[in-house]
């Protein structure tokens, strides 16, 4: 049974719990598998600490919440300081690297930086940096098709927001795919 267990961190606004459910959505409703999704935030509405836990299973998921995070997610400095200790020893780190200055953690434990802020700002929308992120996470993560989450972003964002979120989503997977490329060539 494979069971994968992912932490989002990141500051309220920054679309921290909306990446957790189109995580879930893409894999309980786009790859027959099953998922949860809990949360995490503080009472302001913008800037507080914020988190989602999803577990991605093929089987029933008995337990809603990470005990060592597989992947963790980090759109926050404050947020990955907080959770860098609860990761596996075969963990994936995903950071927004303009925000994040991330530490060694061991030699079984991938970092993946990306300038999510960046590009969506670029894209016209500094809002979308969360798919950006999504999109980054699915690509060198190989966690789910590029296609389940493809479709979760664009049945779970704003009715008139498809196609800058689709763009924001391609922009991050299509920097992921080339990263974990030119890595595999220089390994």
């Amino acid at each position: 049974m494979a069971v994968t267990e992912i932490r989002i961190t990141g500051f309220g606004g920054q679309g921290v719990i909306l990446s957790g459910y189109i995580i879930g959505k893409a894999a309980s409703i786009f790859n027959e598998q099953h998922a949860t999704l809990t949360q995490s935030f503080g009472p302001e509405a913008r800037g507080s600490a914020c988190s989602a836990q999803v577990i991605v299973s093929d089987d029933r998921v008995l337990y809603p919440y990470v005990t060592k995070a597989d992947i963790l997610v980090a759109m926050s400095k404050d947020g990955y300081m907080t959770h860098k200790n609860n990761l596996a020893k075969d963990g994936i780190v995903v950071y927004e690297k303009d925000l994040v200055p991330v530490e060694e953690h061991g030699a079984g434990v991938k970092n993946y930086g990306i300038p999510a802020t960046r590009f969506a700002e670029e894209l016209g929308r500094k809002i979308v940096l969360n798919i950006v992120m999504v999109g980054f996470l699915g690509a060198v993560s190989g966690l789910l098709p590029e296609k389940a989450l493809r479709k979760a972003v664009e049945t779970s964002v704003p009715s008139g927001t498809e196609e800058l979120n689709l763009q924001a989503f391609d922009k991050g997977y299509q920097y992921g795919k080339q990263l974990v490329e030119t890595a595999e060539v220089t390994a």
